[in-house]
């Protein structure tokens, strides 16, 4: 197998240096070269020819924004972006996904990496592993036909309202998940039934993530707190930094926060949301979008047990079919389909009263 070759873009030293080192503990991964600015790097990738990049989001002479672009348009590759924890990195790192980046890390701090030092290298070297598996220049297309798609329809999907109470859709998601959200919610009418989410972001992400939804959405997206209840119309990101479950109380539903241990090397994670829903079985949707590892795919698999309609983004419309592919390997699904369909076949659902729901779930067993 040859090695994956790696160009390190990035104006600190300091993290230089430690994204090196993090990636020399890897024996197929090669560091080619360092840039200190998108000037140099561009010099760089015409040499050296890199299989992948880092990107720092903020660097003199070119910011990492304008270097991406430009890099998208002129010489598509896998990039991972280097995020600060802030609400403005996080800002900057949700327009890098749109622009193409595969992914993003945190920028560690001399502290985080003094406490967490083996745990930055191992999520480094995973995110860089599962990256070079996208094929770019299908990705590419894919994104920009679904961005034009987005672009050019103004209709949003059609839907009569939910005949049940307390139906609900769950979505789990993680890498390039961001993306996979947007373009699932954007055509989504005001009066869909309420959906919850836990995606795979760092605290200070969830809060821009979700106002950058809400801008562009016709539902009313928030970031979840405690005690809030679950309404038609309204979609709740689980906080970066705690886990989120449904609870039930007179007959209403309510956002649960939870401070506890991570589950699947994820807080929050979508299990814990999916196990939550398994006493509303019947009532639910569970849906695993685009995303590295095996979170949400046992609780798939349970919620299916119970009665729940599972769906999953096929393969070919994923950029990392980890999840989604996992919950296939276990036949955790009732739908696989691609990511443009999801949201019609979410509604349609929804739209079936109880006999029309046990007649659509027998069809798929």
């Amino acid at each position: 197998m040859s090695l994956i070759k790696v160009l390190i873009v990035d104006d600190s030293s300091v993290i230089r240096n430690i994204i090196r080192d993090a990636l020399s503990m890897a024996d197929n991964i090669e560091v080619v070269g360092e840039a200190e600015d998108p000037i140099v790097a561009r010099d760089m990738i015409k040499q050296l020819n890199p299989d992948i990049l880092t990107l720092d989001v903020e660097m003199p002479k070119m910011d990492g924004i304008t270097f991406l672009s430009n890099l998208m348009r002129l010489r598509p590759m896998p990039v991972i972006m280097l995020s600060t924890l802030t609400q403005k990195g996080a800002e900057t790192t949700l327009q890098a996904l749109e622009l193409g980046a595969i992914d993003f890390i945190a920028k560690p701090s001399v502290q985080e990496l003094i406490a967490k030092k083996d745990s930055f290298k191992e999520v480094l070297i995973e995110k860089i592993l599962q990256a070079v598996k996208v094929d770019q220049k299908n990705y590419q297309l894919s994104h920009a036909l679904s961005k034009n798609n987005s672009e050019r329809s103004s209709s949003i999907l059609p839907f009569n309202g939910v005949k049940r109470r307390n139906h609900i859709i769950a979505i789990g998601a993680s890498t390039g998940g961001t993306e996979a959200i947007k373009r699932l919610l954007e055509n989504l009418p005001a009066n869909s039934p309420p959906i919850v989410i836990t995606q795979h972001i760092p605290k200070n992400f969830s809060f821009s993530f979700a106002k950058r939804l809400n801008d562009m959405c016709q539902l009313q997206v928030h970031e979840a707190s405690h005690g809030q209840k679950v309404k038609t119309g309204h979609v709740y990101i689980a906080p970066g930094d705690l886990h989120m479950e449904i609870t039930h109380k007179n007959g209403a539903m309510f956002c649960t926060l939870l401070d506890t241990e991570e589950v699947n090397r994820h807080k929050p994670a979508v299990d814990v949301l999916f196990d939550s829903l398994l006493d509303n079985a019947s009532n639910v949707q569970a849906v695993l979008l685009t995303g590295m590892g095996q979170d949400g795919a046992q609780g798939m698999l349970r919620l299916k047990q119970q009665g729940a309609r599972t769906i999953i983004q096929d393969k070919a419309s994923s950029l990392i079919w980890g999840m989604p592919g996992k919950a296939h390997a276990l036949d955790a699904h009732t739908l696989e389909l691609p990511l443009i369909k999801i949201g019609k076949a979410m509604l349609e659902y929804a739209a079936l009263d109880r006999d029309g729901m046990k007649e659509a779930a027998y069809a798929y067993q």
